[in-house]
C-alpha cells in the first residue's frame, strides 16, 4: 500500500460518522443496507449517501447491488493493510 493510499483510507476515517458506519457494517455479520445505516446515525439520506461515498472510494467498505438496494460490506483486507502500513511508519 502506498502513501497516497494510506492518506485517503485516512482522510475517509476522519469523520465520526464514517467510523461509525464502518462500525455498524462490521457489527452486522458484515452487509449493512444504507436504509439500515440511517437508523444508527440518524442522519439524512443524502447526508449517509456522501459518508458512504467516501468510505467506497477508500476502498474500506464494498458495494453490493441486490435488486434496487444496495448493501455494503467492510473490505477488512484494505482495513487490515492500512493498519499494518501505518504501525511500520
Amino acid at each position: 500500500m502506498n502513501l497516497k493510499k494510506v492518506e485517503k483510507i485516512s482522510k475517509a476515517l476522519g469523520d465520526e460518522s464514517r467510523l461509525k458506519i464502518l462500525k455498524a457494517v462490521q457489527s452486522h455479520t458484515g452487509k449493512l443496507e444504507c436504509s439500515t445505516i440511517m437508523e444508527f446515525l440518524n442522519l439524512s439520506q443524502p447526508s449517509i449517501s456522501h459518508h458512504v461515498k467516501k468510505l467506497v472510494e477508500a476502498e474500506l467498505i464494498e458495494p453490493q447491488k441486490e435488486g434496487r438496494h444496495y448493501f455494503y460490506s467492510l473490505n477488512q483486507k484494505v482495513l487490515d493493510d492500512y493498519i499494518n502500513k501505518i504501525n511500520k511508519l
